[in-house]
């Protein structure tokens, strides 16, 4: 067994979902991608991955709706979640943290690399926290 993190990433753009697997598979990450908020939640709960990348904007359920979710349920509430979004209101940056994101990326402002960075700064935490 490795012990290469597990990130779900939840991105319906099929052409941006690509660029982040690549780029995350790349720097060593088990990623596992879908494209709609009710996939993902039946795979957040089978796969309980190590960190989250989320959408706002997605079929079926939303990501706020997801997050709303993931915090009702102890087993799966301190699964850190960073939202990349290209919601850039005030108001949805606002939401994302109180529903517990632990940050709230707009993609336009943010190049794959520095995701990639972010993902490994909060796995870091969440190991260090021993989840």
């Amino acid at each position: 067994m490795d012990d290469k993190s597990k990130i779900l990433l939840v991105e319906d753009d099929v052409f941006i979902s690509r660029a982040y697997k690549d780029g995350l598979t790349q720097a060593g990450f088990d990623v596992i991608s879908t494209g709609n908020g009710e996939e993902a939640w039946e795979k957040i709960k089978s796969e309980k991955p190590d960190l989250i990348l989320l959408d706002l904007i997605l079929p079926i359920k939303n990501g706020f709706e997801l997050l709303s979710d993931l915090k009702l349920h102890n087993d799966l509430k301190n699964i850190p979640v960073i939202i990349l979004s290209n919601l850039g209101q005030m108001s949805d940056i606002k939401k994302g943290e109180e529903l517990g994101a632990v940050d709230y990326l707009i993609k336009s402002d943010f190049s794959l690399r520095e995701v990639v960075e972010k993902v490994k700064e909060y796995l870091a935490k969440s190991k260090i926290k021993g989840k």
